[in-house]
């Protein structure tokens, strides 16, 4: 669907000056749109899962640990695909922020995968600018993903960073000189960048990110030793399908949370670049920045 095809059914969630500012800047936000109750529930079961992941010495299909993990100083960077872990993931990805999804890609919407970021500002957590479609490319730039911030995020705990109207610009190469995937913009493309225009989304607990598959985004490093998690929820228009196998393993991926699944595919006449083969399975984009960083 088109922005304005999109606009034409009644939102759900969002104000329709929320919903233009989206297709204007790549990007929406929200303050503490989702309850209390949600996030006393997503709370007590992260926890948990923060709580296993102390006994990790290496990253593995359930978690992504920085190097120094231990007992006494988490250092989990990310929970992979937390919607196929408890079942309180999948439902919240089933609620509010499903409708929120409708609201910006049409009735019909696909799940496509979620993770769990943290950062304990000692486990190398910036993450530097890129765009998610060179990740996951599709038959159209519908996908999004939608950041739930579990806890207070300020500007000292490196929240989600974007670079408005970046969406409808260039598609990055997010391999190096020597053909290896870097997962992000290279030097070059990054010093092109004007980064005065850049918005930092800060927001209380409860609040809400969007942005679009090609905004250009990141995050800079945390300043605060709390773990700042941020759930994430990616979704796509039922008629968006993808050009490349999933990497993961388990979850609900291409489930249908709004509306019917397409009989036919949207193509957008602009090219999209590859990833890698990632059939043999994916860390995370910390792991992949992490490498780049290393190589060079």
């Amino acid at each position: 669907m088109t922005p304005d095809e999109v606009l034409s059914h009644p939102p759900r969630i969002l104000s329709q000056a929320q919903r233009k500012a989206y297709f204007a800047d790549g990007y929406v936000s929200v303050e503490k749109l989702i309850s209390d109750d949600w996030l006393e529930r997503l709370r007590a079961v992260t926890a948990d899962f923060v709580a296993r992941s102390r006994a990790e010495t290496e990253p593995g299909d359930v978690f992504d640990i920085a190097a120094g993990n231990g007992a006494e100083r988490p250092k989990l960077r990310r929970l992979k695909e937390p919607d196929a872990r408890h079942p309180v993931y999948w439902d919240f990805a089933n609620d509010v922020i499903a409708d929120v999804a409708a609201d910006l890609v049409g009735p019909d919407v696909t799940f496509h995968h979620s993770k769990l970021n943290f950062k304990w500002h000692d486990g190398g957590d910036q993450v530097n600018w890129h765009q998610d479609i060179q990740f996951y490319p599709h038959t159209n730039y519908s996908p999004l993903a939608i950041g739930t911030y579990l806890e207070d995020a300020t500007e000292a705990h490196g929240p989600l960073a974007v670079l408005p109207g970046s969406q409808d610009g260039v598609l990055y190469d997010q391999y190096d000189a020597e053909g290896r995937w870097i997962g992000g913009l290279n030097p070059e493309d990054t010093a092109g960048l004007d980064l005065s225009r850049v918005k930092l989304l800060t927001g209380p607990a409860g609040s809400i990110t969007v942005h679009n598959c090609r905004t250009v985004h990141g995050s800079p490093p945390s300043a605060v030793a709390d773990g700042r998690p941020l759930l994430l929820n990616a979704y796509a228009a039922a008629d968006a399908f993808p050009y490349t196998p999933n990497p993961a393993r388990a979850g609900h991926y291409r489930a249908v949370v709004r509306g019917r699944p397409a009989r036919w595919a949207c193509h957008d006449p602009r090219p999209c670049l590859i990833p890698p083969d990632w059939s043999a399975g994916y860390s995370s984009i910390f792991a992949a920045q992490a490498s780049a960083a290393a190589a060079g």
